[in-house]
């Protein structure tokens, strides 16, 4: 069944993704007064296809389903003779070199408004995040040595304020990429005896981070992770290990073994890693003290073997929801938008260069893969996921690498320098070898992909 899911929201993206892309393409060319002879959703051998409007366009679904077209009428791809002079009049190579700029760009035009638009609903409709409050920080990490110390709530990173954690995390990814040290704007309590508030700085260096880590809990590597709830115990079962050592639903763990227990992680964790181990538990029970011992049932699934004692704890971390109005909304969308696009691109031009991993070029099994994960999160998730890859694809398409849209804008971009289109030869050979490029990119992002299931 989760496969079956992964394959329905794999092809869900690709479908919206390649029908915005090339319905950029198709409705600038059209707005051009260039006539488009097909329109084709996936690419080789067409399967179905119909035709429809005063030009008799045929809309089409190919066999292949990584991509799509819209075939214009063109003198690269044939000969014209024969085609009255109102056809002519429309032929692609016919238009000035501004119209042809147009259309050839409209494609990741569209994929970006797309990424707004998503965005913009989204922060109008309001998404349930965590807070950017902190979980107590282990000692001898990075952020415990910058004094962060958990309890914190982080309203600002390098200066730009934050509510939620999704936030946090984005700014302190460009933090990383950039390799610029954190500064994080905090409120905390003044002691564990005064509760009243007080405002600090704290400066987190990321050197301990490598780009290898972008893809995991890089915030974590730091000492930086969310709060969680108190170690309160949820519903015990009856048959567990919890029940019979006496442990009761509304229990608050104190210590385990002498350890102080910061919240139900921390429980959570030491009872995972103690299987068959008698563990000594200081709680409180209606407000009174109560020591217990219990020993976690060794359990053994998907090869691995932890420990258990069949009680629930709560781990869900404080949630907020925050709204903007819709003016307000798109204008975070736009800033989302390129931030995100600027960050692409750099990422693009730090492996270029070497200072990024080639490990971090991604193909459709693990873009099918978070398809999947997002669709089962809930549709904030997936609505967000196809934001991020239309950007993407909108990214890489601007790449100046003949066969895709940047390569045709790099040519037209010389031809509005020297007034003269390139030379059909010219183009024919960087054709060829943009074909090779992507085929390149492609293995990459395939062993890539390969390589993270494997491991």
């Amino acid at each position: 069944m989760t496969f079956i899911q992964t394959i329905l929201a794999f092809g869900v993206v690709l479908g919206v993704l390649i029908i915005v892309h090339e319905l950029g393409h198709y409705l600038v060319a059209r707005w051009c007064g260039v006539k488009v002879l097909r329109f084709s959703v996936g690419m080789g051998k067409v399967v179905y296809s119909r035709r429809f409007g005063r030009d008799q366009t045929e809309w089409a679904v190919s066999i292949l389903p990584l991509g799509g077209y819209v075939k214009m009428l063109d003198a690269r791809e044939g000969d014209l003779a024969g085609l009255p002079e109102e056809d002519l009049r429309r032929e692609f190579t016919r238009q000035n070199v501004w119209r042809r700029i147009a259309i050839v760009a409209a494609g990741p035009i569209a994929n970006f408004l797309l990424a707004i638009l998503v965005f913009a609903g989204l922060y109008t409709y309001g998404i349930p995040e965590p807070a950017t409050k902190i979980r107590a920080v282990a000692e001898k990490t990075v952020a415990y040595q910058s004094g962060l110390r958990g309890s914190e709530l982080i309203t600002a990173v390098n200066g730009e304020p934050v509510k939620i954690w999704t936030d946090l995390r984005w700014l302190a990814l460009q933090s990383v990429i950039d390799k610029k040290p954190l500064r994080l704007d905090v409120e905390r309590a003044a002691s564990e005896r005064d509760s009243s508030i007080v405002t600090d700085t704290l400066i987190v260096p990321v050197d301990s981070v490598s780009t290898e880590d972008l893809e995991g809990d890089f915030l974590g590597k730091l000492g930086i992770d969310l709060a969680r709830p108190k170690p309160v115990l949820g519903q015990v079962s009856p048959d567990g290990p919890a029940m019979q050592a006496g442990l009761r639903q509304g229990d608050l763990i104190l210590d385990v073994n002498g350890k102080r227990m910061a919240d139900g992680l921390s429980f959570v964790e030491i009872v995972r890693t103690s299987a068959n181990q008698r563990l000594h538990i200081n709680l409180q029970r209606d407000g009174k003290p109560l020591a217990l011992d219990v020993t976690p049932e060794q359990v053994s699934k998907d090869g691995e073997t932890f420990g258990r004692i069949k009680v629930e704890v709560p781990l869900a971390p404080e949630m907020i929801t925050v709204s903007s109005n819709p003016i307000v909304a798109i204008s975070k969308a736009v800033k989302k938008t390129w931030d995100t696009s600027a960050l692409t691109i750099k990422m693009v031009g730090k492996m270029i260069v070497g200072e990024v991993s080639w490990r971090n070029v991604t193909g459709p099994i693990t873009i099918a893969d978070y398809a999947g994960q997002t669709a089962r999160i809930g549709l904030i998730s997936y609505l967000s996921f196809i934001a991020f890859v239309s950007i993407s694809l909108g990214v890489m398409n601007l790449l100046p690498i003949p066969v895709l849209d940047g390569g045709h804008l790099l040519y037209y971009a010389v031809e509005v320098l020297t007034g003269r289109q390139v030379s059909e030869r010219f183009g024919a050979i960087a054709q060829r070898a943009g074909v090779g490029i992507l085929m390149t990119l492609m293995l990459v992002a395939v062993f890539n992909d390969i390589n993270r299931l494997i491991s």
